[in-house]
Order: structure tokens, then sequence, then C-alpha cells
């Protein structure tokens, strides 16, 4: 999921750099959102590995 930010994010910055700010910001925004859900995401399974008593994976 990462990976998907990371791509919408280069997406928005090559569309900025030529000019479609529509499609910028719609890419910046798709951007955001998936890297907050990947936090969020991050943060449960991390939440639930202490719960659980497991070491959490690094």
């Amino acid at each position: 999921m990462l990976n998907w930010a990371l791509l919408f994010l280069v997406v928005a910055i090559v569309a900025a750099v030529f000019g479609f700010g529509g499609i910028a910001g719609t890419a910046a925004g798709i951007a955001q959102i998936l890297f907050v859900l990947f936090l969020v995401l991050f943060a449960v399974s991390i939440i639930a590995s202490v719960v659980r008593g497991r070491r959490p994976p690094l």
C-alpha cells in the first residue's frame, strides 16, 4: 500500500511539473489518503502484536 501512495505522489509531482493542476491535485489527494491508511493499518498491526504478546516484526 505504501508503494501505491508513493506512485500517486510521483504522478502528482510529474503532473504538476507539466502544468496539469487538476490531475496533480487528484493524485496528491489519493496519495495522501493511501499514506494515512497505511499508517493506520501499521499502527493497528503493531498494537495487535503487542496485545498478543508477540514481538512486532521489524
